[in-house]
């Protein structure tokens, strides 16, 4: 996962712009105002079900296989030992920045007001980065030993594994339920329900164990149309051949839907192909639009955000924490003061909700042109 890509002649401005577009949104919808719903494209689907918000994760584990097409070829002539140091040293820093940022502030007020150690057996596990580590790791090993046309065998054998796993190991009749699928049945066996995600409206983890073997796949796709992408990238005709790959699928999630529904939170295999067909097109679009029409309106700005992803990301979530912690007279924290007292005067309603998220992704974003201005681009 490099800051930027290469700078030479097969660098592609929009490869850069996907992924920061993709930080920008995750912002987005992990900050949004209280004190009003928001608008409903923006928030999760509660089971079954896709909406914009469920598009953002899978798109940056895409994002990160499409950096990791430009990073992994000089590997590729490097020892063994040195290439397994080099990622299992990223895989183990983002794993536990990732894990260190849920235990975060690693302290918790008593019931008498007094600040407590947080114990180590009330810490989630898994979450986001962790996944996008574990992700990391098995794509960079595939990737490292083994051709495109094997990762793309795998891929199809993870996919259809895991529709098995989910219908063998779930409750006979309630294979894909809240409570009886075989993701939160294997979380609770390994991790113990103190791990897990415990702020939905059930304990269950959207980033879970074994839902994190089909999240492979959308890393593997993007290293595929990375590579893709270098050779054929800049000729309309590849475009339009990456065009279609994405809207066939579409089509094919559309159809596996059908027996194996979409859900973000347990990751199923439709979800899977379902998202890599749409970043895929609208990687086509970004290429075609930044590379070949020379578009730069709103460039810069998503570029910014390329430039450090993980960083920027990290900060965001860290920072938001921070805000919901620190009280005010009003019995609100400084989040929701600030969202219910300006921005929801000003703008009432999902809009308000919608403005305060935009308002915390461009304090996030200054951040970013700060950095990117002194030119300090922070690598994991």
């Amino acid at each position: 996962m490099e800051g930027t890509f290469n700078q030479k002649s097969n660098r592609f401005l929009s490869l850069d712009v996907f992924r920061g577009l993709t930080i920008c949104l995750m912002i987005i919808v992990n900050t949004p105002g209280t004190g009003a719903h928001l608008y409903p494209y923006l928030v999760h689907a509660d089971w079954f079900g896709f909406t914009l918000a469920d598009l953002v994760f899978p798109s940056f584990l895409f994002a990160m296989g499409n950096a990791m097409s430009f990073s992994m070829g000089k590997l590729k002539f490097a020892l063994p030992s040195l290439v397994w140091k080099k990622i299992l040293k990223r895989t183990f820093l983002i794993f536990l920045f990732g894990y260190l940022m849920y235990w975060f502030p690693f302290f918790s007020q008593g019931i008498d007001g007094s600040w407590e150690f947080k114990p180590f057996s009330e810490t989630r596990i898994m979450g986001v980065l962790q996944r996008i580590a574990l992700c990391y790791f098995f794509t960079s090993i595939i990737f490292y030993y083994f051709s495109q046309k094997v990762a793309v065998i795998l891929s199809v054998v993870i996919l259809l594994c895991y529709w098995i796993l989910l219908y063998v190991f779930g409750v006979p009749g309630e294979e894909l339920g809240t409570t009886t699928n075989a993701v939160i049945r294997m979380d609770l066996s390994l991790l113990g329900h103190q791990h897990i995600y415990k702020k939905d409206s059930i304990p269950f983890d959207p980033e879970g164990l074994l839902s994190t073997l089909p999240a492979i796949v959308n890393v593997i796709a993007g290293y595929i149309a990375g590579m893709y992408v270098q050779k054929k990238g800049k000729i309309l005709g590849g475009i339009t051949k990456l065009f279609i790959a994405g809207l066939i699928f579409v089509l094919l999630a559309l159809s596996w839907d059908l027996v194996f529904p979409i859900s973000k939170k347990l990751w199923t295999s439709s979800f899977v192909l379902y998202t890599i067909g749409l970043d895929l097109s609208i990687m086509a679009v970004l290429i075609y639009a930044i590379e070949i029409k020379n578009l730069r309106f709103g460039v810069g700005f998503f570029d910014i955000f390329g430039k450090n992803p993980l960083f920027i990301y990290l900060f965001s979530e860290l920072f938001y924490i921070t805000l919901r912690l620190i009280p005010t007279s009003s019995g609100l924290d400084v989040f929701e003061w600030v969202s219910e007292h300006v921005f929801q005067n000003l703008f009432p309603g999902a809009f308000g909700s919608l403005v305060t998220a935009l308002a915390f992704m461009l304090l996030c974003w200054s951040l970013g042109w700060w950095l990117n201005k002194r030119r300090i681009y922070i690598k994991i």
